[in-house]
């Protein structure tokens, strides 16, 4: 049975805060590491780890003071490398603020570089699911350098591009079955010249 913890019970705490290296900026990525330290944590301690803002906060009841030096030591250790935490879906299109169709199309065409693939379970289900991470340092890259713009300014020319050629590609299709309709039967290439005169004379009757 779970321990019941109230307000009024006296808590060990203990408070870190995220690094910009580690967040990039983005409150979804700020959560998806505490869900990640959670689930590093043992199962009686980890909802005493939550956050506001980007302050991760333990706090424990104070009879629990073995479980809160555990998880404090086991915190501080794996916060050392959040900052190479890879970057979930989620995540890298409120990093980049981009849609999730952006986010597909730029991953499909080469320009939004997979760091890997991740295959999870859904709670409570016996389906798993497998997408693609990013690399932090490219994520970085790609938030300092201002492509994210320059990629949607080549989409829409390039969108406007296919329209062009689409319309034209219609406008050509039309035109040739305009001809086509408009084009005399072929006279069979095996009749001799002035047959249709000699037939109609009748001279072979």
């Amino acid at each position: 049975m779970s321990k019941k913890k109230s307000s009024c019970v006296p808590h060990l705490r203990e408070s870190w805060t995220l690094q910009p290296a580690a967040t990039l900026g983005s409150s979804v990525r700020a959560k998806g590491i505490l869900m990640e330290l959670r689930a590093k944590l043992p199962l009686a301690v980890r909802k005493d780890l939550d956050i506001a803002g980007v302050v991760l906060t333990l706090s424990v009841p104070e009879d629990d003071e073995n479980d809160f030096k555990v998880a404090s030591a086991k915190i501080s250790k794996l916060l050392e490398t959040m900052d190479s935490l890879p970057v979930l879906p989620r995540e890298i299109e409120d990093i980049l603020t981009i849609s999730t169709t952006e986010r597909r199309r730029w991953l499909e065409d080469g320009r939004l570089p997979s760091g890997g693939i991740r295959t999870v379970r859904l709670r409570g289900r016996a389906k798993r699911i497998t997408f693609h991470v990013f690399e932090p340092k490219v994520v970085e890259e790609l938030l300092n350098g201002g492509v994210i713009d320059e990629w949607r300014e080549h989409d829409i020319a390039a969108k406007a591009e296919n329209r062009r050629r689409a319309a034209h590609q219609a406008k050509l299709t039309r035109s040739l079955k305009k001809a086509k309709l408009a084009r005399p039967a072929k006279r069979n290439s095996a009749e001799l010249s002035g047959w249709e005169e000699f037939d109609r004379d009748g001279l072979l009757r």
